[in-house]
């Protein structure tokens, strides 16, 4: 398990070092710049401001100069939101993405299991159907329809719930269920063909001769086989729902991570957006990390190597 855990982090190391590269050249390829859309000031006070933040330099010099900042935890400051570095503002938009990230996971989870193992128990039937119905929509649809939907049927037309902000309980329906919707579906086909698979096992039907009630054969045998894909799948969900969607959050005006980071691109902030890209890269990792160990723990067949 140690030998793995450190093999797992020096490829992690290596891999956010190349995301990072990537990012920060690509960034520079985009035309235009942080300070050039600000009309109001003069070309001498442009001047100054890339002057200040090192962007006068040689594309390889800031290159430099940012690399072995960060390898010091120092992402340097804000373009556009002046006094604010960019650790400040990645962890105070975080814990809100983290929040509603967190309960649509638990609600993909609690909603896709129970329907793909009802859908693979009845298959053929009229319930199976209508769950692959549902799956299907939800994988088909993107989220910003979803979300434009939504709004417009219970916000706007119905009245039923608040569309914007998350100020009260009732601000995180919407945002949820269009944030959970497509997670919901896609666990719910692979909890669906994992269990078919399972259940047509031998060792299933060598516990059931043996007397052994279906209910129990299926939590005890069944389930515990057939999440192993889910498990799989948590780890880039955790990572994806956790740091918000950028469109939830545009459109349901949520002061999250990803609404952060689509601000800062539109902006040119790119030490926001070098920032970002980072913290992001490093969480899914870690995110996939530990769920190569919890399959381990769930499956003691597999091995860590």
């Amino acid at each position: 398990m140690v030998k793995y855990i450190v093999k797992r982090v020096v490829l992690a190391a290596v891999t956010i070092f190349l995301v990072a590269t990537i990012t920060f050249f690509l960034m520079k390829l985009v035309p235009g710049g942080p300070f050039i859309a600000e009309k109001s000031i003069s070309a001498q006070a442009q001047a100054a401001l890339n002057a200040k933040f090192g962007l006068d330099k040689p594309v390889f010099v800031q290159y430099k100069n940012y690399m072995l900042g960060a390898l010091h935890g120092d992402f340097s400051l804000s373009l556009k939101q002046r006094g604010r570095t960019v650790s400040d503002i990645i962890f105070s938009k975080f814990p809100v993405s983290a929040r509603l990230g967190g309960i649509s996971v638990l609600v993909a989870l609690s909603l896709g299991i129970p329907l793909g193992s009802v859908a693979a128990l009845n298959r053929g039937k009229w319930v199976d159907q209508l769950i692959i119905v549902i799956a299907t929509c939800g994988i088909a649809f993107p989220s910003f329809v979803i979300c434009t939907v939504g709004m417009y049927l219970f916000g706007v037309h119905l009245k039923w719930l608040p569309t914007l902000g998350l100020t009260s309980p009732a601000h995180y329906i919407l945002p949820v269920f269009a944030l959970s919707f497509y997670p919901t579906a896609y666990i719910t086909r692979l909890m669906r063909s994992s269990m078919l698979d399972i259940i047509g096992q031998d060792y299933m039907r060598t516990a059931r001769a043996k007397g052994l009630s279906q209910s129990r054969s299926l939590f005890k045998h069944a389930l515990r086989n057939a999440i192993l894909p889910v498990i799989t799948y948590v780890g880039p969900m955790l990572a994806y729902t956790l740091t918000g969607s950028f469109v939830v959050e545009k459109i349901f005006v949520i002061p999250g991570l990803g609404g952060q980071f689509v601000s800062s691109i539109m902006t040119r902030d790119y030490t926001v957006i070098m920032g970002t890209t980072i913290f992001l890269a490093t969480l899914l990792i870690l995110m996939n990390v530990l769920v190569d160990i919890v399959y381990h723990i769930v499956d003691p067949r597999i091995q860590l190597k």
